[in-house]
């Protein structure tokens, strides 16, 4: 599942801040024992001293170091035997002093071979949850959609009621998120200001995340500053937060239509539609334009891509900001 680098990078850090909390709690139950037992301390500088002269005596030229070998060989057991008396008094075990396993499977390195490993990737999964949860306000839960607020009444345009098309746009949506994968397809929300859209958005969001799949969800504006941002700076920081949008397994657009529409913020978003399109990674875009509008809005090619290749899934009703007033 690819991660941003952002989110790696502090699932990255958090790994060696247990593993440097594993080596310092081991250091503090070494340096307890030396102050238990001040020999113990003793016998370990002396042990460290014997390695080092059977080095030196290895490498030592114009004599035969056998016997100096021999001699430290013998001095380096009896220490061992001593220390292994004092750890016994101390009710102690050699490898008490060593750090504990941050993980079992790949030591605390995050990997396993070349693939991350589970405790990474759980980090890697709380510090996404961790970034959707600044953008998001906690109660994006499809428990807490409320189809009372739809008219029930049926609408002209629509030949039924709004509740009914809102239940099975909620289902839908539920479903999504329920059962996505790497290769779900593409949603496109459309309707006016306050029906639902952003809050369905973010309960996808929450939901796939939580599934342990690697989620950017941002507004248009958003991802449009970064491409900018990216545009006339070539940091490595600044590149990533474009990579993002490309590489995510899930990627969501608020609020598409309400950018300044240019030359450039066509090219952006034909960029990253395209590129998602032909890489198959799903794309979740909401938009207060109508398909109409869309046509008139963006380029023939952007337009083809989004009423070709996406689901679209209407939103009607009353301004529900509104009605909660």
């Amino acid at each position: 599942m690819a991660y941003s680098g952002a989110v790696l990078q502090r699932a990255r850090e958090r790994l060696e801040q247990a593993r440097e909390i594993a080596r310092n709690e081991a250091n503090e139950r070494l340096e307890k024992a030396y102050a238990d037992c001040p020999r113990l301390r003793e016998v370990d500088l002396a042990l460290q001293r014997t390695m080092a002269q059977t080095v030196a005596a290895a490498l030592a030229s114009g004599s035969d170091p056998r016997e100096a070998i021999e001699r430290i060989k013998k001095e380096n057991q009896n220490l061992q035997a001593e220390r292994s008396w004092l750890l016994q008094t101390l009710e102690l075990e050699d490898d008490d002093f060593d750090p504990q396993s941050v993980c079992e499977l790949c030591g605390g390195t995050g990997y396993v071979g070349s693939a991350m490993c589970e405790c990474l990737r759980e980090l890697c999964r709380q510090e996404q949850k961790r970034e959707l949860s600044s953008l998001l306000d906690g109660r994006e839960s499809f428990d807490g959609f409320r189809l009372e607020l739809y008219p029930e009444s049926p609408d002209p345009k629509l030949g039924v009621s709004c509740r009914r098309v809102m239940k099975s746009v909620r289902d839908r949506c539920f479903d999504y998120a329920r059962a996505f994968r790497t290769d779900s397809p593409n949603l496109l929300f459309s309707g006016g200001t306050g029906l639902g859209k952003t809050f369905l958005s973010a309960c996808i969001a929450r939901t796939v995340a939580e599934g342990g799949f690697s989620v950017v969800y941002d507004t248009a504006g958003k991802l449009f500053s970064d491409f900018e941002a990216a545009k006339f700076q070539t940091s490595e920081q600044t590149q990533a937060r474009t990579t993002k949008y490309l590489d995510c397994d899930l990627l969501i657009i608020d609020d598409l239509g309400t950018e300044m529409t240019t030359q450039f913020t066509q090219s952006a978003l034909y960029q990253v539609v395209n590129t998602r399109l032909m890489a198959a990674r799903p794309v979740i875009i909401s938009t207060n334009l109508s398909p109409t509008e869309l046509e008139d809005r963006y380029s023939p090619q952007i337009v083809s891509r989004l009423l070709g290749s996406y689901e679209l899934l209407t939103f009607c009703g009353n301004d529900i900001r509104l009605l909660r007033k």
